[in-house]
C-alpha cells in the first residue's frame, strides 16, 4: 500500500500513437504538482410535468467531456523528452554523442499536430489505495522555465486533455537515477547569432512558449469528446531577465530596439569525453519591450528586462536536451 498523502502520488507518461487512444504510459517522472482535471457540460432536461416541482435526476445528460489543467516539475538530467517533443513538435531520435552514453536531443519549433500524451495520474487515498487519473489526448498549450538564483530549473506545462479514463490499471512506477539543473550551472548568452557571448549579472531568467490551438473541437458523432486541437495562432515567446545593472547591453537594445540572439543553458556533470547533461533554449531573435533601469534607493540598480521571442528569417528556435536517455 502507499502512503495514504500526495506522498504516495504518481505521475507517468507516454506517447500517443493516436490522438486520444490509451498507451501504457512507461515515462515515470518526479513532480511537484499535478491540477489536472476533468471538465464536464451537462444538460438538465426541464419539460413540464403537472404537479413536478422539480427536476428528474434522470433526465440530466452528460454532453461533453474534456479535460484540462497543469503540470509542475524541476527540469532533471533524464526523462524529459517526451514532454520536450509535445511542446516543440519535432519529431525527435535522440543522437550518439562520440561513441560513448552521452546523446543529444534537437527539439525545434515545428506544428504540434500529431503529438499527444497520455498522462496518468496516481492519486493516494487516505487508505494508502491510489486511485488512477488517465487523461488521454493531451496536448501542451504552454510551458514555462524559470531559474532564479539559489533555484532549481523548474517548468510549468499547460495541458488540455480529451478526455479523462478511469478504467485503466495504474502502471507500477520505478524512477532511474534523476539530478536537477539549477542555478549554480545557469548562464546566459546574447549576441550574433552562433557567437553569443556570457552575459555578468544576471540573476533570473524565465521564458514561456505559448502554442495557441483550437482546443474546442467537438463535433457530432464523437460521443461528447473532441477532435484532436490544431493549432489557430502564431507560437508566442516571451521572457523576462533580471539582472544586476554591470553594463548597458539589454539597456541599449531596449533603447535601439534592436534584435539579438540568447542562449540560455544549463550545464551539468560530464557524461563522457566532451560532452556534459545539458538543457539549452536558444531563441534566434529576441527584442526588449520593457524596463530600462531605474533608482529606488541605496541599493544596487537592479532592472528586470522583458523580451518577446521573434523570428530571425532563418533559424527556428529550440531547445537542446543532452542526457544519458537513448529514447525519448
Amino acid at each position: 500500500m502507499a502512503i495514504g498523502s500526495g506522498l504516495g502520488a504518481q505521475l507517468s507518461i507516454g506517447a500517443e500513437t493516436t490522438y486520444g487512444t490509451y498507451v501504457a504510459p512507461g515515462k515515470h517522472l518526479e513532480f511537484n504538482k499535478a491540477d489536472i482535471k476533468l471538465a464536464k457540460t451537462t444538460a438538465q432536461s426541464a419539460g413540464i410535468a403537472a404537479g413536478r416541482l422539480l427536476a428528474l435526476s434522470s433526465r440530466r445528460v452528460v454532453t461533453q467531456r474534456q479535460a484540462s489543467g497543469s503540470l509542475e516539475l524541476e527540469v532533471t538530467n533524464k526523462g524529459m523528452g517526451l514532454l520536450l517533443q509535445a511542446l516543440m513538435g519535432t519529431t525527435v531520435t535522440p543522437v550518439q554523442q562520440g561513441a560513448g552514453p552521452a546523446y543529444l536531443q534537437t527539439h525545434t519549433l515545428a506544428d504540434t499536430f500529431g503529438k499527444s500524451l497520455v498522462m496518468q495520474l496516481g492519486v493516494p487515498l487516505t487508505t494508502g489505495s491510489v486511485t488512477d487519473k488517465t487523461f488521454v489526448g493531451c496536448k501542451i498549450v504552454s510551458a514555462e522555465f524559470s531559474c532564479e538564483v539559489g533555484g532549481m530549473l523548474v517548468a510549468t506545462f499547460e495541458i488540455d486533455s480529451k478526455d479523462c479514463d478511469e478504467t485503466q490499471t495504474l502502471v507500477v512506477a520505478s524512477y532511474s537515477s534523476m539530478s536537477p539543473f539549477h542555478f549554480g550551472q545557469m548562464a546566459l548568452k546574447t549576441g550574433v547569432f552562433a557567437s553569443e557571448a556570457a552575459r555578468d549579472g544576471i540573476r533570473k531568467v524565465s521564458v514561456k512558449l505559448e502554442r495557441p490551438q483550437a482546443v474546442e473541437r467537438f463535433y457530432a458523432g464523437q460521443a461528447g469528446l473532441k477532435k484532436e486541437p490544431i493549432s489557430n495562432d502564431q507560437v508566442k515567446i516571451t521572457g523576462s531577465i533580471e539582472m544586476d545593472y554591470v553594463d548597458t547591453t539589454f539597456d541599449d537594445l531596449h533603447t535601439s530596439d534592436g534584435a539579438t540572439s540568447l542562449i540560455w543553458e544549463f550545464v551539468g556533470p560530464n557524461i563522457a569525453s566532451t560532452f556534459f547533461e545539458t538543457f539549452r533554449v536558444k531563441l534566434p531573435a529576441i527584442r526588449f519591450d520593457d524596463a530600462p533601469p531605474t533608482v529606488e534607493g541605496f541599493d544596487v540598480v537592479r532592472p528586470t528586462l522583458s523580451f518577446t521571442g521573434l523570428y530571425d528569417g532563418t533559424n527556428q528556435p529550440a531547445i537542446e536536451y543532452i542526457s544519458t536517455d537513448t529514447t525519448l
